[in-house]
């Protein structure tokens, strides 16, 4: 799995580096990273996030979280935005639960109304299969993939709010790519919940504290196998596989996929 890196600014920081593959292989270390949101980024007073030297930040957040919660980007990174949920939001009129975490659990009379007996797994379902249909998405990860393809590429960065569902699905598609197998994508998209649960602890007691129900929070706050299975199945349904789905839905072309793998790949 991605190696967790202790900084203290940033939620949820992990290299996707030392990650096994299929073939004996391992992801190169110190080149792609995920996390949750940078608004309390302070390189200066966390070294552990200084020494990634970290050139290009990509944020998947939606415009709304952007506002709410600025990154704090470090002098000469590269900040980019790519909202991968900008056409579920204009659809539906509301942003999904994945991007107003704190909003939905505000208030547990409603929370049970929105998202109790079984709903609030159903929603995040439908927001991963979005994270494989809808436009918005397919050009956030076709962004990512081709910046970790670009021939200046250095130490990158992704990251949404929590970390956990947009960043959670673009390193599934990074690690399927570079071969990694079912076991292990699914044992990385998992292992961030224990750093998230902990960096929503106080948000989740305030709603338990207030009579809402803990399924509630751990569903809305954390990950489960159900939610990655779901855009596994889009793709499935759609494309066939992670390999055309990269192709033809995202349009990133083999010679970049190429690069990516070989930048990206180390012996055993």
């Amino acid at each position: 799995m991605a190696v967790p890196i202790p900084a203290t600014t940033v939620a949820n920081l992990r290299d996707l580096g030392g990650t096994p593959l299929a073939d004996g292989g391992r992801v190169r270390p110190g080149l792609v990273f995920r996390s949750g949101q940078l608004d309390r980024l302070d390189p200066a007073a966390d070294p552990a996030f200084a020494a990634l030297g970290i050139r290009t930040i990509l944020d998947l957040r939606t415009d709304a979280e952007r506002a709410a919660r600025p990154d704090r980007t470090p002098d000469g990174v590269r900040a980019l935005a790519a909202d991968a949920l900008a056409d579920k939001l204009a659809q539906a009129g509301v942003a999904p639960a994945a991007a107003r975490l704190k909003e939905v659990l505000a208030d547990p009379v409603r929370a049970e109304r929105q998202l109790g007996g079984g709903k609030a797994e159903a929603l995040f379902a439908d927001t991963y299969r979005s994270l494989v249909s809808s436009g918005s998405a397919r050009a956030a990860y076709r962004t990512l993939l081709l910046e970790l393809a670009a021939p200046d590429a250095g130490p990158l960065l992704f990251h949404c709010t929590a970390g956990k569902d947009r960043t959670g699905w673009g390193t599934t598609v990074i690690l399927t790519l570079l071969g990694a197998d079912d076991a292990t994508v699914e044992a990385e998209y998992l292992a961030v919940n224990a750093a998230v649960r902990r960096s929503f602890a106080p948000l989740v007691e305030g709603f338990t504290a207030q009579g809402g129900d803990p399924d509630i929070a751990l569903s809305v706050v954390g990950v489960v196998p159900g939610y990655l299975g779901a855009a596994l199945d889009e793709v499935a349904t759609r494309y066939g596989g992670v390999e055309t789905y990269v192709r033809e839905g995202l349009g990133v072309p083999d010679e970049a996929v190429a690069v990516i793998r070989k930048r990206l790949t180390a012996d055993g």
